[in-house]
């Protein structure tokens, strides 16, 4: 598939958001965070602004960007436009000094509605049945671990302007960043060592005659389908880029974690700003090859002996 910019930002920049609202939702109310109206502001603020930014790229992506609006304001049957909890939320914790109470129900309220949020964006393309490198197990895993992972490193880094050496974020923040990996690792064994049920013979429907193969492409020129969904990445390019995710999205990460953990002062909270900017990094990477990595069923009639 096409990798395009909108929704490699999309993807990316809305789940850490949600995620980080998520984990705002959560801890405040709970007292695990610390109550100054200023952190619930600029946390609350990166969180809105990297949501707010990735679900606006992606009416980029739209063939109608003009009808974008309907996907905010219906907001019985779109998942995009449920943030309301997460705003009553945000004005009783930033004004008012609040976090608990009905204020808190708030926050549980905006952390399950995050939560959705991001099950929804996977679920987009784990639905797609033609795309067996999205149609499997691991889709959504990985982008509940991946969120996850980035909300508690900018957590991690939000939280020590307020506090000395926060022990309990860096400490989630190395898990997360090791749950993310392992996921991730899973999901790549699983696409290199699986290929999808249909092949050429199935999907004409001639396997019963004999072997199948395709005399002529259907066109003899480029078309949308062989842009959007012929996609090809060199071998040689999917393993540099692996490895480029690798090490920016989960070894630097974990490593500068670990220094922001048995640190204090200056020097962890450089190695926290480091984490956060070389998972944003490795983010990108790893979801450009999400995109570039699958093949969709229709490359069979192209000549795709399986996909």
């Amino acid at each position: 598939m096409h990798p395009t910019f909108s929704i490699v930002f999309f993807t990316t920049a809305s789940g850490a958001g949600f995620a980080l609202l998520f984990l705002l939702g959560l801890a405040a109310p709970l007292g695990l965070l610390p109550e100054s109206s200023g952190f619930g502001f600029v946390a609350l603020a990166t969180a809105f602004v990297l949501a707010t930014a990735g679900l606006v790229s992606s009416v980029f992506h739209l063939g109608r960007p003009e009808r974008a609006w309907r996907a905010f304001s219906q907001w019985r049957s779109s998942w995009l436009s449920r943030e309301g909890p997460a705003a009553i939320f945000a004005i009783g914790w930033i004004f008012f000094g609040v976090t608990d109470g009905v204020i808190g129900l708030f926050g549980f309220l905006a952390a399950i509605c995050a939560a959705v949020t991001i099950a929804c964006t996977g679920m987009i393309y784990a639905s797609l049945k033609p795309i067996h490198q999205w149609h499997n197990r691991w889709v959504v895993p990985n982008y509940f671990t991946l969120g996850l992972m980035a909300g508690f490193l900018l957590l991690d880094l939000i939280i020590r302007f307020w506090t000395v050496r926060p022990v309990g974020t860096p400490l989630l923040a190395l898990l997360a960043v090791l749950a993310a990996w392992w996921s991730k690792e899973a999901y790549w064994r699983f696409i290199d060592t699986t290929s999808a049920p249909s092949n050429v013979a199935s999907a004409t429907a001639l396997g019963s005659r004999g072997r199948v193969r395709m005399l002529e492409p259907p066109h003899t020129q480029d078309n949308y389908l062989l842009q959007e969904m012929g996609f090809h990445i060199a071998r040689k390019h999917k393993t540099r880029l692996r490895l480029i995710a690798r090490i920016t999205a989960f070894v630097l990460p974990a490593l500068l974690c670990l220094i922001a953990l048995i640190g204090s002062g200056t020097v962890a909270a450089i190695a926290a700003a480091l984490a956060v900017l070389s998972a944003a990094v490795g983010l990108v990477a790893e979801r450009w090859l999400f995109f570039a990595e699958a093949k969709h069923t229709v490359m069979l009639y192209y000549g795709a002996d399986a996909v």
